[in-house]
């Protein structure tokens, strides 16, 4: 398995159990006004980050080099701001908006560069007598 498809699982659980925390905090003391900051942490922290994750596993090509890691910096990066803000302001504290927004910003960043690890075309894989396989043209 590619080093950064184990960096994404393992950023990935650390989400789920800060996100199952905010829900049992919320269940236990009956205020839910960190619901919207809990879906984030679980659907961009937990479950998005686990696709990365798997996406690098099973296209171990696409994992190599600059890109998928820049991709990755930027988008944790994003979410270690946004997160917590967004927990923030859904508990009462307005002034940490711009937090909120510039990890949002880094976040929807870090997606788009997903999108062009995706839609750009890799190395391509080599048989065991060292030929390329190529498609058939």
């Amino acid at each position: 398995m590619p080093r950064i498809s184990r960096f994404y699982f393992s950023m990935a659980i650390l989400y789920l159990l800060a996100g199952i925390g905010v829900g049992l905090n919320m269940a236990v003391s009956q205020d839910h006004s960190a619901a919207s900051a809990h879906a984030h942490i679980n659907l961009l922290g937990w479950v998005t980050s686990a696709v990365f994750g798997g996406y690098y596993a099973l296209n171990p090509e696409k994992a190599e080099g600059w890109l998928p890691w820049s991709q990755y910096a930027v988008y944790a990066l994003g979410l270690i701001v946004m997160l917590p803000s967004l927990y923030l302001l859904y508990s009462g504290r307005p002034e940490i908006e711009p937090l909120v927004a510039a990890g949002s910003l880094a976040v929807v960043l870090g997606v788009v560069l997903f999108a062009v690890v995706i839609f750009t075309r890799g190395r391509p894989e080599t048989a065991a007598g060292g030929d390329a396989i190529l498609p058939a043209e």
